[in-house]
């Protein structure tokens, strides 16, 4: 009994070696892929129209998706908001409640999740596709490089509508917050807008916002393009590939925005 023990706690160690091997060298060629996207970027950009059809593709068609959520949200934040500040007294205060917590935190987050659902997965089956139907190689025949014609387009066409798309999200959430507390429930109009306006501050929370959403842009834009063009060249192999860029978006979504959060309020 004890040497099959000591077989299966062998089996065991073995097994998450290989696994940490394996995701310390996916890593690596992760690492490896980011600095030849950005050394190729500079071709990538002289042939401009490549980056402004995919700011169109990964932007102006998530417009729809983000401004529907952000308006919701802010009309739930604004309903939330005013029965929880009522309590206290503070019910003016509901304009500040809405605009920092948009500015601040959803804004940028929720914005990111939905980008990566809907973007980064088409990015990564766009890829994953060109990879399967041997598009890539043609390239890689025809002196093209696919990292410089199809990989970096697509990286900063994310990157570039991701901060956007964020500053449209918390807008319309701020609106979303005016509708359910100025006009549906009765809210002070002039003390709603006032004192948004004297607390939020642009460096603290507009500033930090975008800096959220850019580095979010960055990590959501790397793991599509990544996990397309690393896919397995099949259907089966694309398919595993946009399960991953979602997951491991959402992941790297929150790790960050807890890092970077860490990091903002200690300036404060």
């Amino acid at each position: 009994m004890a040497a099959k023990e000591m077989t299966a706690v062998i089996d065991l160690v073995r097994v998450i070696g290989h696994r940490v091997n394996d995701g310390l060298v996916r890593l690596g060629f992760a690492a490896r892929f980011f600095f030849m996207v950005l050394v190729y970027s500079g071709q990538s950009f002289r042939r401009l129209h490549l980056t402004l059809r995919e700011i169109y593709f990964s932007g102006f068609q998530s417009l729809l998706i983000i401004l529907v959520s952000g308006l919701f949200i802010g009309m739930v934040l604004g309903m939330q908001g005013y029965e929880t500040l009522q309590r206290y007294g503070s019910a003016d205060a509901l304009g500040i409640l809405v605009a920092l917590s948009l500015t601040r935190e959803l804004g940028p987050v929720v914005a990111a999740l939905l980008f990566a659902s809907r973007a980064g997965s088409s990015i990564t089956a766009e890829i994953g596709l060109m990879k399967a139907t041997e598009q890539l190689t043609a390239m890689d025949m025809m002196a093209v490089n696919p990292i410089a014609r199809v990989v970096a387009p697509k990286f900063w066409g994310g990157v570039i509508s991701m901060p956007l798309l964020a500053a449209l999200f918390s807008a319309i959430g701020v609106f979303g917050g005016y509708l359910v507390g100025v006009v549906l429930i009765g809210v002070d109009e002039g003390a709603f807008w006032s004192q948004m306006q004297g607390s939020v501050d642009f460096r603290y929370d507009v500033w930090n916002g975008v800096v959220k959403s850019f580095v979010f842009g960055v990590a959501v834009s790397l793991i599509a393009v990544f996990e397309g063009y690393d896919a397995i060249p099949t259907a089966e192999g694309v398919s595993a590939s946009i399960k991953r860029t979602v997951v491991y978006s959402a992941l790297a979504i929150l790790a960050l925005d807890f890092v970077l959060t860490s990091f903002m309020f200690r300036g404060l």
